[in-house]
């Protein structure tokens, strides 16, 4: 018995070895496949544990062979299409309005410490109060549904950023600013040669918190009044009782929401002088 365990044990140690002698993109690859693998058995296991409760089988295109089939049926017929459009549109003007004007405003609590001492209690107080809390302002404010749900994901992306800009201008070194103006550097020198070259990581890493905070917020607040965007396609497939599509748009969101955080994941890297 000793021996087999022994000689387990050796199985493993070299399987270990030879894993972490993979170059580190194999070994993120395989990671990744074993995690989602996992995550697929979960489900599948799930999936036949509600068909198999005569109490929750109504819900059980929710498992996996469902959903997928209901997804390439969405993707096959070009369906999926409008609706993914129709979300990306209203995340895309809503993070440009939080950029806006949360960059700037958050350089300007960095900079200056009387604005960040003044700013400091209202900010919080608005960063506390939920994105969705503001739809009933939203909806009278604005004319049309799509101006409403813009201004609630710029609510949900302004303090993200905000206040990354405002951590990032906080951690430059002051002299650097002590240098660039004995070198003559005027206003517009300093933001541009000093402020924002040193703050682009933690720009990029609170438009990256802002975007997972409005893709969240998105989909509740596509249950306003428009007909289009994946809230709306969510709803309406609760609505018809067609839970594999149901199932299929959460996968979809759930791609999207990946691939978005990738390319924030990206910018970081690309264009931060330092990676911490």
């Amino acid at each position: 018995m000793s021996n087999t365990a022994a000689t387990t044990k050796l199985s493993f140690g070299q399987a270990l070895a030879g894993f972490k002698s993979l170059p580190g993109w194999m070994q993120s690859i395989i990671n990744a496949s074993v995690g989602m693998g996992i995550l697929l058995l979960v489900w599948w296991i799930g999936g036949l544990l509600i068909a198999s409760n005569p109490d929750t089988q109504a819900f059980a295109d929710f498992a996996p062979g469902p959903t997928f089939s209901a997804l390439w049926y969405l993707v096959e017929t070009g369906t999926i299409w409008e609706t993914i459009y129709s979300s990306l549109y209203r995340i895309v003007y809503g993070l440009f309005w939080g950029i806006v004007i949360g960059v700037p405003t958050g350089i300007l609590v960095g900079y200056f410490l009387m604005v960040r001492q003044i700013a400091n209690m209202p900010f919080q107080f608005l960063r506390m109060i939920s994105p969705l809390a503001w739809m009933p302002i939203a909806v009278l404010a604005f004319e049309t549904w799509d101006a409403a749900i813009i201004f609630l994901l710029a609510m949900a992306t302004i303090w993200p950023i905000v206040f990354g800009t405002a951590h990032g201008v906080q951690r430059i070194d002051p002299n650097w600013f002590q240098v660039a103006r004995n070198l003559g550097a005027d206003g517009y020198q300093m933001l541009r040669r000093v402020i924002m070259p040193a703050i682009a990581q933690d720009v990029f890493a609170g438009i990256r918190l802002a975007i997972g905070v409005a893709w969240v917020v998105l989909v509740p607040a596509e249950y306003l009044g428009v007909t289009s965007g994946l809230g709306y396609a969510i709803n309406d497939a609760r609505d018809t009782l067609d839970y594999a599509a149901l199932a299929a748009i959460v996968v979809v969101i759930g791609i999207i929401g990946y691939l978005l955080d990738f390319i924030a994941v990206t910018l970081i890297k690309r264009y931060s002088w330092h990676v911490e």
